[in-house]
């Protein structure tokens, strides 16, 4: 017979085998099994089934991960449950139990659907590198298909990374779904502007509804952007290309010139503005288009034909709209200003001042703010708000600013803003700044005010130029912008 001591650590061994070995069938076995069946699903097109299996998988593995969290097969229930939430999306929530994707021994497929997923999430959570690191074990897989989509996944890590040419190199002999969208994207990157085109008339000529035509322009327009304005041409030249999706091209394709070919740039926004008129992006780009010829408005009396091309956007129901009526308050604030500018008005020189400003921050009009501060030191010379807008406007037009030198270092020598630009600590500095303030402040106050016989709770909005504040003027400072 065997000693005491021996029987009871035989039983011992015995019970945690047969424990070890229960959380194998019992667990990790019915996990293991799921995700077989998940994977045939998949297969087979049984989309909203697999998905279904998959989530089951996630539900099997964190119980054994729980219940037996000493147990060997810990592990590899992570890195199941990974591969079921990378399966649904979850990359987010995947990537962490995939980490542990190396130390998983035995079964060569679950390792390398691992290396595939963890891949697949860095590259959609934006870390080309890590994925290029989660995918290389899966190169030289011995199953075709794990090995195409480990190279896919390398050739648009190695793109993002910057590397298009070495990606285009991971691409060579690849066949099937995405290859070619891929190969277009790293031709484009490349600059190899002949041949993306060609590789684009391809694609186009098979008439796939299912590409992602925006994305490609997006990131071939990244790294040329004449390239992607050479394929919006071909995808508007399609028929039956909607009116509202050709316009949002043509907005877009102008705006990544803008930086390359101004002159072009200009042409893309017009052609826009003509194709969509009516639609959101007409509206767009007609907006930029009147913003582009408001930087060239030299005078207030120009302002009313930028407003009745402003109006009919202003009414229409669509984002621009509101865009739209922004501008026309701050046009009239600026109109209203400039034609009440005369000496004799009653704190004019502040409502100038004020208009000025709105042209340069809000209309980004710098001539014709130029203009208004020239107007303020002409009609109020002795204003102490004159210094400011001399500094202000020598910025906007640095020769009439030389012409002004004298003056300003003169005549306005003992000016508060002045001395503050030399650093001196001014109380007429504050004091003057707070009486702006107030001044913004009062008309914000008016604005809000109802009209005599306006309908209770209805309020109207702030001229252009103001500011609503919340506290008393005395609060905040305005900053000196000379």
């Amino acid at each position: 017979m065997r000693p005491p001591l021996l029987r009871h650590l035989a039983t011992a061994a015995l019970g945690a085998l047969l424990l070890s070995g229960c959380v194998y069938y019992n667990g990790m076995y019915n996990t293991k099994r799921l995700a077989g069946s998940a994977r045939k699903a998949e297969r087979e097109g049984r989309t909203f089934e697999a998905n279904n299996l998959w989530g089951q998988v996630i539900t099997r593995a964190e119980s054994v991960v729980v219940r037996h969290p000493d147990s060997k097969y810990v592990d590899e229930a992570l890195v199941l449950k990974g591969i079921a939430l990378a399966r649904l999306g979850q990359c987010s929530n995947a990537v962490r139990p995939l980490a542990g994707s190396s130390t998983v021994g035995g079964d060569g497929v679950t390792a390398e659907e691992a290396g595939l997923a963890l891949g697949r999430c860095q590259l959609e959570l934006g870390d080309p590198v890590a994925a290029s690191v989660a995918v290389a074990p899966v190169l030289e897989s011995k199953d075709p298909a794990r090995r195409r989509a480990a190279h896919l996944y390398q050739a648009r890590a190695l793109r993002q990374i910057g590397q298009p040419e070495a990606a285009l190199r991971a691409l060579d002999s690849l066949t099937g779904p995405g290859v070619s969208e891929e190969r277009l994207l790293a031709l484009g990157s490349a600059g190899r502007e002949a041949e993306t085109v060609a590789l684009a008339d391809t694609l186009l000529a098979l008439n796939d509804s299912a590409r992602v035509w925006d994305s490609v322009l997006t990131i071939v327009g990244r790294a040329n952007p004449r390239t992607a304005s050479t394929l919006v041409d071909k995808l508007n030249a399609r028929p039956n290309a909607p009116k509202d999706q050709h316009a949002h091209r043509l907005v877009q394709d102008a705006e990544r010139l803008a930086a390359v070919d101004s002159a072009r740039s200009l042409e893309r926004m017009r052609e826009a503005a003509r194709v969509g008129a009516g639609t959101e992006s007409g509206d767009r780009a007609s907006l930029a288009l009147i913003r582009s010829a408001l930087a060239r408005v030299q005078t207030a009396a120009e302002l009313s034909q930028t407003a009745d091309s402003i109006r009919p956007i202003a009414v229409r129901a669509s984002p621009s709209s509101q865009e739209a009526k922004l501008l026309l308050l701050t046009i009239a604030g600026v109109q209203a200003a400039a034609d009440s500018s005369a000496p004799e008005v009653p704190q004019g020189d502040l409502r100038l001042f004020l208009a000025a400003e709105s042209a340069r921050d809000s209309l980004m009009a710098p001539a014709l703010a130029g203009t208004l501060f020239r107007q303020v030191v002409e009609t109020w010379p002795e204003s102490p708000y004159a210094p400011k807008a001399m500094l202000a406007g020598r910025v906007l037009d640095p020769e009439w600013g030389e012409a002004t030198r004298t003056a300003l270092e003169e005549k306005y020598a003992a000016s508060p803003y002045l001395a503050f630009l030399r650093g001196e600590n001014s109380e007429g500095y504050r004091a003057l700044e707070d009486s702006l303030e107030a001044y913004v402040y009062a008309a914000a106050a008016a604005q809000r005010r109802p009209a005599p016989g306006a309908r209770k709770g209805v309020t109207t909005p702030a001229a252009p130029g103001t500011v609503r504040k919340s506290k008393p003027p005395q609060t905040q400072r305005r900053g000196l912008e000379p």
